[in-house]
C-alpha cells in the first residue's frame, strides 16, 4: 500500500480543489455572455427607444413574428438613481409602519403556533398579531428617534436609464431591422 506525501487534490498552480472541484480564474474562464455552453457572438442595437415600455413592447413583436428572441437584449444607458420623497417622517409615523411590519410578523407566528395550539387558534393568532404590532411600534419608534433627525422623510427609490436599445447578435440584425421597421409603420399608421 501506498500513501501519499500530501492527501490533499491540487489544481491549476497547486490550488487545493474543493467539493465542488477545481476553482476557475478569470482567464481560463469562457466569456460572460455564453449560454448553454456557445461561444457568444457579437451584438448590434437595432433600436433605440426613450422608455422601457417602448423597448419591451419591441421585443414582444419580435417574439410574435418568430424572432429568435434568445438572441435578443433589452440595454438600457445612462442610469441614474431617482429617490421620490414621499412625505414627512414622525416618530409617529414610524411607530405606525413598525407596528404594520410587527403585526405581520405576529400574524405569521400566530399561524405557526396556532396549528400546534391545543387551544382556540384565533386566540392565539390574535395575541400573537397583537404581541407583533407592539413590539414593533416600539422598535419603529426607537429606530426613527436614533437617527436624530438625519432622515426625517419617507421615499421610494427607482433606478431609470434615459434610453433603452434592443440589441441581437448579428448573425440575426438584419433581420431584426427589417421586423422592427414595419413595427414603426404599422405604429405610425402607414401602409
Amino acid at each position: 500500500m501506498t500513501i501519499p506525501s500530501d492527501p490533499t487534490p491540487t489544481g491549476p498552480a497547486g490550488t487545493p480543489t474543493g467539493p465542488a472541484g477545481t476553482p476557475s480564474y478569470p482567464a481560463d474562464a469562457p466569456p460572460a455572455d455564453t449560454a448553454a455552453g456557445h461561444l457568444a457572438l457579437p451584438t448590434v442595437a437595432v433600436a433605440t427607444y426613450p422608455d422601457y415600455p417602448s423597448a419591451q413592447r419591441a421585443v414582444d413583436y419580435l417574439s410574435d413574428q418568430k424572432f429568435p428572441v434568445e438572441k435578443a437584449a433589452i440595454v438600457g444607458t445612462d442610469l441614474r438613481l431617482v429617490e421620490r420623497v414621499l412625505g414627512r417622517l414622525t416618530v409617529g409615523r414610524a411607530a405606525l409602519a413598525g407596528a404594520a411590519s410587527g403585526a405581520w410578523f405576529g400574524l405569521f407566528i400566530g399561524l405557526l403556533f396556532g396549528i400546534f395550539s391545543n387551544r382556540s387558534w384565533l386566540a392565539v393568532l390574535i395575541t400573537t398579531i397583537l404581541i407583533g404590532a407592539v413590539w414593533g411600534a416600539i422598535f419603529g419608534a426607537i429606530a426613527h428617534a436614533m437617527t436624530g433627525g438625519r432622515r426625517d422623510f419617507t421615499s421610494r427609490s427607482t433606478l431609470t436609464a434615459s434610453q433603452y436599445a434592443v440589441t441581437v447578435q448579428a448573425d440575426v440584425a438584419d433581420q431584426a431591422r427589417q421586423l422592427l421597421t414595419r413595427l414603426n409603420w404599422q405604429t405610425s399608421g402607414a401602409q
